[in-house]
């Protein structure tokens, strides 16, 4: 496998923000979206074996919870899903953060998906794959990050389209972060401002999450493994 980094921090983007958690950053993506903070990840990195991932995560903490992340960890799904299973074996709780334009169904029915549906503000509009809601439980999650009122419409109406308030465990709309931040932790740095993006949650009555990257107001914004 080849990993960017493995960390302890507090998990910043889901229904589970605010618990501590390990992060397993694997290296590599596909997709290019133009308000990537992660572009740290798309080359470089090291490589372990699966079992030398498992040992690290051993390490750090003998239980609770931990997110795959990326890049795309789906592009190294061959050895990331027999290490899930490991992982889920020893009691672990796991996370997956996916852009869903992979395939999904041989993830481990007990990981906790969050599939990070691409708007057309991040340049990858129309890379999600449409067949893996057909593999998306109650456990899951879905998110749209939102750059402006077009991609609020895009994900509004995908939300409707697909009913995914009956079908998964949480749609959450986060504003995005600019990519060159101020050292300013609050929310001067979201392109899109969260009090705007919640007037409009509450005029059209969705039931969704606002999602803010809780990490970026903890530690400063740039600061990366955390």
């Amino acid at each position: 496998m080849q990993i960017t980094e493995i960390y302890r921090s507090i998990q910043g983007e889901s229904s589970f923000a605010g618990l501590p958690c390990i992060f397993v950053r694997l290296t590599a993506c596909n997709l290019r979206c133009l308000w990537c903070d992660s572009e740290y990840t798309f080359t470089g990195g090291q490589k372990m074996s699966p079992e030398e991932v498992e040992q690290e995560v051993l390490k750090l903490t003998p239980s609770g919870l931990v997110e795959f992340t990326g890049g795309e960890p789906m592009l190294q799904e061959r050895e990331l899903v027999p290490l899930m299973e490991r992982l889920l074996a020893r009691g672990y709780t796991l996370l997956l953060e996916t852009s869903g334009e992979r395939p999904l169904e041989r993830v481990p029915r007990a990981v906790h998906k969050i599939v990070d549906v691409k708007c057309p503000g991040s340049g990858e509009g129309g890379t999600f794959r449409e067949s893996n809601l057909h593999v998306l439980t109650r456990d899951d999650e879905v998110k749209f990050v939102l750059s402006d009122r077009a991609d609020y419409e895009f994900a509004r109406e995908f939300v409707r389209a697909h009913d995914l308030n009956s079908t998964v465990h949480d749609v959450i709309f986060s504003p995005v972060f600019a990519r060159t931040p101020t050292s300013m932790r609050d929310t001067s740095n979201c392109q899109l401002d969260p009090l705007l993006l919640a007037q409009w949650i509450l005029e059209d009555r969705l039931h969704v999450r606002l999602g803010l990257q809780l990490h970026k107001f903890i530690w400063e914004p740039a600061t990366k493994g955390v």
